[in-house]
């Protein structure tokens, strides 16, 4: 008898240990195999050109009559006509430009910014052609192949904003201006009257006008640890100080000095043994500073609204706008964000608190052909969306391109919406949750990271901790999830994972279960007590299940090569599917290309945090080292490349 109870209760240790887990687990795989994706929502077709065009969309502006005016980095400017059709009519309204980065129109004319100037081009026999082509102003040139000039956005009283990429010399890593106003954003009026608006840029390409409001994002690099948005006010410095060697002119509204700036903040200009320049790098232990250590000594700087993290919401952020009422459904007044890298559209939730901009940040829409710089909407509600890869290099698998990116109408289980509260975060959902899940605190992660402020290209994710969920109150009609959150950390971007959401109707998870809230400020009033929240937590019962004895069986071999499933995740927390592709070259190789080098599973992890662009003299783009990588991700990324050939 004794015996048979033995064996009756290994059998309920299996049960409890393996097959219920499993059970769960396998539900969970199932769900997310059914569960919509971004293309069930949104989805992607070609504005057809006409063969031989070459498209290297450097702007975009949708004209009253519907029309779409398209300049390219070539110095063509086409009107297209009927850019919704199937068969959409191209005409060329001028050409013999100078990299024609952006357009706007205005009163019967279309302004265009060219590498030098603001110019205004008018039809005035109406053949369909630019008869007058007019200089609203020049700014200087030094013949930097980087001095890219990007806008114009037409600010509330009818002038015009502008900004000004810095040059970059041959230690690239340290962009220099070397002319004025080379890193500065201009407001230029229609006659030409210049005021110099605001200082710090390094290559400022987002240039927007939001709600009569200039707004930018820039792209990571030296003083740029990653993307962000930012609003752009007068005499603000935007954080580059490249720039700062021209506010001792007359009309500038910065006095910030680059002897004030680098008095406490090291230029890491450094030199090889033979006194050549050489690339700074990042020191992985070092005592680092942020830019909310640096606005201790430079109050006009001014801190990103949102940050856009690196390699997972887009490696070279572009133009922002806003979605208008009536488009996209649930999203209607929140932003979009276009990046080139990644070839993506990011979407972004703003609030105030205490007066100052923050918000939410989630993945959007991926898989366009080529990178995008531009963005313009169309008169059916879809989005045109301005490509090319430069030479850079960008996900897809074409150079350049114009595509529309079209909602069907349906609504996806997403967040929402994101806002801080005293003590956590309020989630709102476009559907109702399934309670149940909803109120398991095992649903939720959240950790918190920044960013170093420093002169060294880019800068790895740092002082990062996890934040427990404590608790979560689900609104009654479930479409709001209130959640507890310990070590709060202002000026933190905050990481949330809703892993375990799903929506009441299907049981679908999340388009895209992970935000990143930037949490310029945490607000006051009422906290949640414990009382009113849910303390539930399933995978505290599974951990204490698991503690129990479990058959020989049900290990799993620790030495098995990883699937892409399960190596996806740390290929995004790495940023390593920022540039590269498991099949398709990218900004980087293919990860199947490396894998044909039969690289041994310690030369790729070397090969983590020493790269050798010298193996790879095709691609434009030096992979940095990346130190930062954890030894067991190292190991687990390298064995699955390896498993590759």
């Amino acid at each position: 008898m004794r015996n048979l109870l033995k064996r009756m209760m290994n059998k309920v240790l299996f049960f409890a240990t393996v097959v219920i887990p499993f059970f769960c687990i396998s539900q969970r795989a199932l769900a997310q195999a059914e569960s919509p994706k971004e293309d069930d929502f949104f989805k992607i077709m070609k504005v057809p050109a006409p063969e031989g065009t070459i498209l290297e969309v450097g702007g975009l502006c949708t004209l009253p009559n519907g029309s779409l005016a398209v300049t390219t980095r070539r110095g063509d400017i086409f009107i297209v006509e009927n850019p919704t059709s199937q068969r959409p009519f191209f005409r060329k309204f001028a050409s013999g430009l100078h990299e024609v980065l952006g357009a706007a129109y205005k009163d019967g004319a279309l302004y265009v910014v060219q590498r030098g100037e603001l110019t205004k081009l008018v039809d005035t026999n109406m053949d369909g052609k630019a008869d007058v082509f007019e200089t609203v102003y020049a700014w200087p040139l030094s013949g930097n192949y980087h001095e890219y000039s990007f806008g114009p956005k037409i600010a509330p009283d009818g002038s015009f904003f502008v900004t000004l990429n810095l040059g970059f010399p041959p230690d690239w890593w340290h962009p220099k201006s070397f002319v004025p106003y080379r890193g500065w954003a201009l407001n230029i009026t229609e006659s030409g009257v210049v005021t110099p608006w605001a200082a710090g840029f390094r290559s400022p390409c987002g240039i927007s006008m939001i709600d009569g409001e200039l707004w930018y994002s820039d792209n990571q690099g030296d003083w740029v640890g990653s993307g962000s948005i930012m609003p752009v006010k007068k005499g603000a410095f935007m954080g580059h100080p490249a720039s700062l060697v021209w506010t001792s002119l007359p009309n500038s509204p910065l006095k910030l000095t680059p002897e004030e700036f680098f008095a406490k903040n090291n230029p890491r200009i450094e030199f090889d043994k033979s006194g050549q320049p050489f690339k700074p790098q990042n020191i992985v232990n070092e005592k680092y500073r942020t830019e909310v250590d640096a606005k201790r000594d430079i109050p006009a700087l001014q801190l990103p609204a949102v940050w856009l993290p690196h390699g997972i919401l887009g490696i070279s952020n572009s133009e922002i706008v806003k979605i208008p009422e009536g488009t996209f459904g649930p999203f209607a007044g929140q932003l979009l964000v276009c990046d080139q890298g990644q070839s993506m559209i990011d979407r972004i939730f703003m609030e105030k608190v205490n007066g100052e901009y923050q918000g939410a940040a989630w993945a959007f829409r991926s898989g366009f052909q080529s990178g995008i710089v531009r963005l313009a909407w169309l008169p059916d509600g879809s989005l045109a969306a301005g490509e090319t890869n430069r030479g850079w290099g960008s996900a897809g698998e074409a150079t350049m391109g114009l595509q529309r990116l079209i909602w069907n109408n349906h609504i996806p289980f997403e967040m929402r919406a994101i806002r801080a509260m005293p003590d956590g975060f309020e989630i709102e959902f476009t559907k109702p949750v399934e309670r149940k899940v909803a109120e398991d605190i095992a649903s939720y992660s959240v950790e918190s990271f920044t960013y170093k402020y420093h002169g060294v290209y880019g800068s790895p994710p740092v002082g990062n901790q996890k934040c427990a969920v404590t608790g979560v109150k689900v609104s009654d009609d479930g479409l709001r999830a209130r959640i507890v959150v310990s070590n709060l950390r202002s000026r933190f971007i905050h990481t949330i994972t809703l892993d375990g959401v799903r929506d009441k109707e299907k049981y679908f998870n999340l388009v895209h279960p992970t935000a990143y809230y930037t949490l310029n400020n945490i607000p006051e009033g009422k906290k949640l007590s414990l009382t009113e929240v849910s303390v539930k937590n399933s995978k505290a019962a599974v951990k204490s299940a698991k503690s129990a004895p479990v058959m020989k069986g049900a290990i799993v071999a620790a030495n098995k090569v990883p699937s892409y499933d399960e190596i996806k995740p740390l290929l995004v927390k790495n940023t390593c599917s920022a540039c590269h592709n498991p099949d398709n070259k990218q900004v980087g190789p293919a990860f199947k290309d490396i894998a044909k080098r039969r690289y041994s599973v310690e030369q790729i992890i070397a090969l983590i945090k020493n790269p050798k662009p010298e193996h790879w003299p095709d691609y434009s783009t030096p992979m940095p080292p990346m130190p930062q990588v954890a030894a067991a991700d190292a190991r687990k990324i390298a064995t699955w490349i390896r498993s590759l050939k």
